[in-house]
């Protein structure tokens, strides 16, 4: 279609020869973001100016937060510890879910179209579900407490592990799978064999990464009555306790770095 309405540049060879050269898309595609973005200017009614004033304002809580309260630290323990038996149950609950899911949401290990079909569309429904969303209707389902967080983040866990599984799954090498099937081997003890232990590094780094992510998802659902350290900072921002929420982000900013550096080691070793 673009070719067709921008005709491609002719360009004529020193052997007398003819070629055509096809039209750049980059102006194109400039203009199409650069529409966009005044779109979204307008609709969202965004000022430069006015975020230019307000800026300073971040700061100024920032400010407010240092030095933390540090005599908060024994009562940010127990929250902490909520939050990270959250992430750490949904995501291994999760991961162990994604795995049946991903095979059956694979097209060359799966024959029955329906079936892949049907996977990979619900997986495709829980991605897009927000998370806050999720543990929002987990609170209904389940009533407030770490109850709701995990199923929240098990959910997460299974789309997001379940849809780079399956990926993963429908590239690799069919090789040996093919070979063990005319063994006589069936296509889930075929899958076992030669399929599994070629995917299995990838999917354990996947689910080593998942859980990182899960330690700071988990730190905001208590906004929503899931339990966790969350429920702790909108308390202390509704009471305008910044020193306290500085001290509740300093031990999650060293929570999540010990958790980041072992798993990176781990996932190190997988790749």
């Amino acid at each position: 279609m673009f070719d067709g309405i921008f005709s491609p540049r002719q360009i004529n060879l020193p052997n007398g020869k003819v070629v055509l050269q096809k039209r750049s898309r980059t102006p194109f595609v400039l203009l199409i973001l650069v529409i966009c973005t005044m779109a979204s200017i307008q609709f969202t009614d965004f000022k430069m100016d006015i975020l230019a004033k307000r800026i300073g304002q971040f700061f100024v809580i920032i400010g407010d937060m240092i030095p933390p309260n540090w005599g908060s630290f024994p009562g940010i323990l127990g929250p902490l510890l909520d939050t990270l038996k959250m992430s750490l149950l949904g995501s291994m609950i999760g991961a162990l879910l994604a795995l049946p899911a991903a095979v059956l949401a694979s097209s060359n290990i799966v024959q029955n179209k329906v079936i892949v079909v049907i996977s990979k569309t619900v997986l495709s429904l829980l991605r897009t579900l927000p998370t806050l969303v999720t543990a929002l209707i987990a609170t209904f389902i389940f009533g407030l407490g770490p109850m709701a967080g995990t199923v929240a983040i098990m959910l997460f866990t299974l789309s997001y592990v379940g849809k780079l599984l399956y990926e993963q799954i429908e590239n690799v090498d069919m090789g040996a799978f093919e070979a063990m099937e005319s063994l006589g081997m069936t296509r889930i003890q075929a899958f076992r064999y030669a399929t599994l232990p070629q995917v299995l590094p990838g999917y354990l780094s996947t689910s080593l990464f998942c859980f990182e992510g899960n330690v700071r998802y988990a730190a905001i659902l208590g906004y929503v009555g899931a339990g966790g350290i969350g429920l702790l900072i909108n308390e202390n921002l509704g009471w305008r306790d910044y020193s306290g929420v500085g001290m509740i982000i300093l031990a999650l900013i060293v929570t999540v770095y010990l958790i980041e550096t072992v798993s990176e080691h781990f996932r190190k070793k997988l790749i």
